[in-house]
């Protein structure tokens, strides 16, 4: 018996992780699991109600469940920023989810924009750091005459470097500082490098060291202490403009991919693209001791919002590193084939060519996991 939290979110959310959590209680009932399912009202709705984003009682209970199965977070109604920040990053944060896990494969009967590339070319990891680099929100914006004391560093900075006296020679000052620990480093590699064992024992770091010397030099240094603890797994080094190049050129050289914050946020999509588009993109927010989150990459839609038209694959995919991460990994694999055969089958959504409703491809995968 598992417990797993649900949160359906906004917009499509509540519908796509109602098809999610059908293929899973039916992945334990081919596998011998039951997953018991606990849901909470968190979202936009109860927002605009009550102000309300997440309690902090709701984050402690939370804290008694190994995972979180989440829908989609965002509303029109509601000002950009605040319920990703104050619910999504909440959570995120909150429950130290310091590995952000996208597996890049492409699946048979998917179309990839790359010419000639087939699934066998197109099947690898990439393991984001989820809380450090660019994301700790450190940083201000200031005009001239009105600095504030925390851009002190920054003005002498730029008198020092490049002779601009910034009370009268810059108009606006905005800066961001990018944050990375070696403790944090270490961690996430350390679980790219286990990860790497367990696939084809290749791991790729992604750094900017060459012109961020400072904060991505750390990440390199961290990279290469870790990896002699690893001997059995080769490694390399790709700056991130040269990574997002060789993913489009070629995807084949790549196994698993681990990436400070910031860079991970935008291969990411990259890979995305190239494994068939966001319908198709799972992800998974991971403490390995801990609270972990399992959510699609796409938005919430709110335009299809109660329609049963959404694609539902990435969610249902999503469920499936749920069930990975919970050690239940003969029945993440077999809903991975469900996906695929419901996609050369046909048994899709409008939006991948086919006919069937949201709730219509999740009876279809529940029944072929039950049956396959």
């Amino acid at each position: 018996m598992y417990k797993v939290a649900s949160i359906g979110g906004d917009g499509i959310g509540p519908e796509i992780l109602a098809t999610g959590i059908q293929v899973l209680d039916a992945a334990g009932e081919k596998f011998g699991f039951d997953i018991d399912w606990t849901d909470y009202d968190i979202g936009a709705d109860r927002y605009l109600k009550t102000g309300e984003l997440i309690s902090e009682d709701e984050l402690k209970e939370l804290s008694g469940f190994p995972a979180i199965y989440f829908g989609a977070i965002g509303d029109e109604r509601v000002k950009p920023g605040i319920l990703e920040k104050g619910i999504l990053l909440a959570l995120r944060f909150y429950f130290d989810q310091y590995v952000n896990l996208r597996p890049i494969k492409l699946l048979k009967g998917v179309d990839t924009p790359l010419a000639n590339k087939k699934p066998e070319d197109i099947d690898f990891v990439v393991v984001r750091e989820n809380t450090e680099d660019f994301y700790v929100g450190i940083g201000a914006r200031a005009k001239a005459g009105k600095q504030r004391d925390e851009l002190s560093v920054v003005r002498d900075l730029y008198n020092v470097k490049f002779g601009i006296d910034v009370e009268t020679d810059a108009d606006e000052l905005a800066y961001q500082i990018g944050v990375l620990s070696r403790q944090g480093s270490k961690r996430v590699m350390e679980y790219a490098f286990d990860l790497a064992r367990s696939r084809d024992k290749k791991l790729t770091s992604v750094d900017k060291a060459n012109v961020l010397t400072d904060v991505y030099g750390l990440w390199r240094e961290v990279f290469e202490e870790t990896a002699k603890g690893y001997p059995d797994v080769k490694t390399e080094y790709n700056f991130v403009d040269a990574v997002t190049m060789w993913f489009v050129k070629n995807p084949e050289w790549f196994d698993v991919v681990v990436t400070p914050n910031m860079f991970g946020d935008i291969i990411t999509d990259l890979g995305a693209m190239i494994q068939g588009g966001l319908g198709l993109a799972p992800g998974g927010n991971i403490n390995p001791k801990g609270t972990s989150m399992f959510e699609p990459i796409h938005g919430s839609a709110p335009k299809y919002k109660g329609k049963n038209v959404a694609n539902p694959l990435a969610t249902i995919w999503a469920g499936a590193l749920l069930l990975d991460t919970l050690g239940e990994k003969e029945a993440a694999d077999a809903i991975v084939s469900s996906i695929e055969r419901s996609i050369t089958s046909g048994s899709v959504t409008k939006d991948m060519g086919g006919s069937l409703s949201t709730s219509d491809v999740g009876d279809w995968i529940a029944k072929d996991v039950l049956n396959g």
